[in-house]
């Protein structure tokens, strides 16, 4: 079987793509590595660099014939969809529905759709949210991550495609960019290790949903091997971790003396969210496995051996 991963080369792709490979699965992947690295390729994939809105991803598909597809490219900055929402729509929803065409065209037996549970709920109404929980978001990244999920209920009525989607928490681990926006984990344990200044934006008592890659990375795994027909599920520890706390943390783990400096808030972001497991448990088999505490040792040893030091 040969599965076709977009952001292939980027922090939770790339941890995809070598669970397939590692489990049998052919893989080809598609990464324009505007954010993603070619460092984090597997040598067993083929790779194509190309932008998920380019005519020419139909030619990958004509000639590789994948069986399934793994969406994870995306526009995944909240702060950059506020500034520039044309383009969030662009690369998130044309994007999308490039593939999702190619997907119909070339006969792909499931479209697997990397969402955001962290951004489709807006202020949450209850916690933890379930799949259940109205979809109201606050930024653009979340309105257009949302919109593929309807187009995918779309594709599967009218021309059979059978498609899971999982809404991600904030997932952190090994190979984040730390000079990304979305990584808080990653920033964080980079400035540490390296005595820089920390900067935490709001109070700090905003509490996000934190899963470890590797935990993240077997849902999609589950995706391919359990034949449950379409549907949504959240990918989420169920409890929440504020911001503080995570610095606390890993201020623990690196040694690091410095009190952190709080900055005004991002526009777009939640007070609160955390994401109920219970039916991608109940149907998929799967539960985040991982602790916070070895899961923060884990990417703090990463980020010394691999980033910071060399």
């Amino acid at each position: 079987m040969k599965v076709l991963v977009t952001g292939g080369a980027g922090f939770i792709g790339s941890h995809v793509v070598d669970l397939y490979i590692d489990h049998g699965y052919e893989v080809v992947v598609v990464d324009d590595l505007s954010t993603g690295r070619e460092g984090n390729l597997n040598p067993a994939a083929i790779f194509y660099q190309l932008d998920i809105r380019s005519p020419q991803v139909a030619e990958v598909f004509a000639k590789e014939r994948p069986d399934y597809v793994n969406h994870h490219a995306a526009q995944m900055d909240l702060r950059r969809s506020v500034i520039d929402p044309q383009f969030d729509a662009d690369v998130n929803i044309r994007g999308s529905i490039n593939l999702l065409e190619c997907s119909r065209q070339y006969g792909i037996k499931r479209f697997i759709y990397v969402s955001s549970g962290g951004a489709v709920y807006g202020e949450p109404e209850y916690l933890p949210c379930d799949e259940e929980h109205p979809v109201h978001p606050l930024s653009p990244l979340g309105a257009s991550k949302h919109t593929i999920e309807h187009y995918l209920h779309m594709y599967h009525v009218h021309y059979g495609l059978d498609y899971t989607v999982l809404r991600y928490p904030h997932v952190y681990g090994p190979r984040q960019d730390p000079n990304g926006e979305a990584g808080v984990v990653a920033i964080f344990s980079a400035l540490m290790l390296t005595d820089q200044q920390v900067f935490i934006f709001g109070d700090g008592e905003q509490q996000r949903d934190f899963v470890y890659v590797g935990d993240c990375v077997q849902a999609n795994l589950l995706a391919l091997t359990h034949s449950s027909g379409s549907g949504i599920y959240n990918i989420g520890s169920s409890h929440g971790i504020s911001i503080n706390e995570i610095f606390n943390r890993l201020r623990q783990i690196t040694g690091y003396r410095r009190e952190a400096v709080y900055a005004p808030g991002k526009i777009g972001g939640t007070r609160c969210i955390y994401l109920s497991s219970a039916k991608v448990s109940r149907e998929l088999g799967w539960v985040p496995r991982v602790s916070i505490d070895e899961g923060l040792a884990k990417t703090v040893e990463f980020f010394a051996q691999e980033e910071c030091v060399s």
